[in-house]
């Protein structure tokens, strides 16, 4: 990077901030973690422990109030304020990156897609799931055509989640982008959106299973893509037996893979983004490829987070909307997976 650091804050300390950016943020010298907010005394307590050098502040208010000293938002917060703060951030001059979703409805995220252009400021959505090890083994494999012509994509994220642990979460609603589907959903649909295009829902389960539940938490969806495949979604957080990550059938051969990416439990278990094992997943969690009658197992691609901050820094470096470097994510893409979240919710 030939230019100063990018001044970032991060508005929310909570899983979002404390273990998707902040980590990231701070390990890449691209960027200066400048400052971070959170109204919970604890949060704030370890945030200044983990980065002395950042400003620790109470809300994401306060950071707008210090727009003239930064570069770059991000935001970590509860998904119905992601809306008014990107909007309120992007006027403040500021380039954002927003957690998933993106939006609560698809129509605000269209408005802010064009009022990012309108100011010439770099906005971008946190579709971290892209950068899975699985994620990625998929893509090479898909990429390399080891399995034909794909008829049936599977993929599901399930959890054993009997109870909310955020308060906010149990009392949000759909219409408050509470719920499964706007959490995982957007991760597994984002996928099979990048894997095999564009797509129609076709049938949708969405379901609330846990008593303190508000929204959703049991959802299986069907989809018709435009190339031909049919992709399968499933996201559960009452599963104590759970299915593949990924089942792919295609006319050369088959791919399954079970397991959950290793980077999320690394980094809460204190790691850092920068350590040799980052984001390697051990053997025996490794896919197979069964082609021939014959079953081979697939090694893992090594996970790779960091390369959203590494992307997004070489856009802003180069000039930001200026430059002909894509961002990291197109927010396009998310408004895209938004309005298939709206056609899974009209058709249940």
């Amino acid at each position: 990077m030939t230019s100063q650091p990018i001044r970032t804050a991060v508005a929310g300390f909570g899983l979002s901030g404390s273990v998707f950016h902040a980590p990231f943020i701070a390990s890449n010298p691209a960027y200066e973690l400048a400052a971070i907010s959170t109204s919970d005394a604890g949060r704030q307590a370890k945030a200044k422990e983990r980065y002395p050098e950042a400003r620790i502040v109470n809300s994401p208010e306060d950071i707008l109030a210090l727009a003239d000293e930064l570069d770059l938002v991000v935001l970590g917060t509860p998904p119905a304020t992601h809306f008014p703060l990107a909007k309120a951030a992007l006027e403040a001059g500021l380039d954002v990156v927003v957690d998933k979703p993106f939006t609560v409805r698809s129509a605000e995220g269209e408005e802010l897609i064009q009022l990012a252009a309108k100011l010439g400021r770099v906005l971008t959505v946190y579709q971290n799931r892209r950068w899975d090890g699985d994620s990625l083994t998929v893509k090479k494999l898909l990429d390399a055509g080891t399995l034909g012509t794909v008829t049936r994509f599977e993929v599901g994220m399930e959890r054993w989640a009997p109870e909310i642990a955020k308060a906010w979460k149990a009392s949000a609603t759909a219409e408050d982008g509470g719920g499964v589907l706007f959490d995982l959903g957007t991760h597994v649909l984002d996928l099979t959106l990048r894997f095999f295009g564009p797509a129609t829902v076709t049938f949708a389960e969405i379901t609330a299973r846990r008593p303190q539940e508000s929204a959703d938490d049991d959802v299986f969806l069907a989809l018709r893509h435009e190339s031909g495949v049919i992709s399968h979604v499933t996201i559960n957080l009452n599963s104590h037996l759970h299915g593949p990550r990924f089942r792919i059938l295609g006319t050369e051969g088959g791919f399954v893979k079970f397991g959950t990416d290793p980077q999320e439990p690394y980094v809460l278990g204190g790691g850092l983004p920068t350590d040799s094992e980052y984001g390697v997943e051990p053997p025996q969690n490794h896919g197979t490829l069964e082609a021939n009658g014959q079953r081979t197992t697939i090694p893992t691609e090594r996970g790779a987070y960091p390369e959203f901050y590494r992307i997004l820094a070489e856009k802003l470096d180069d000039g930001g909307t200026a430059s002909a470097l894509p961002a990291p994510v197109d927010p396009a893409d998310s408004v895209t997976v938004l309005k298939l979240i709206e056609q899974a919710r009209a058709l249940a």
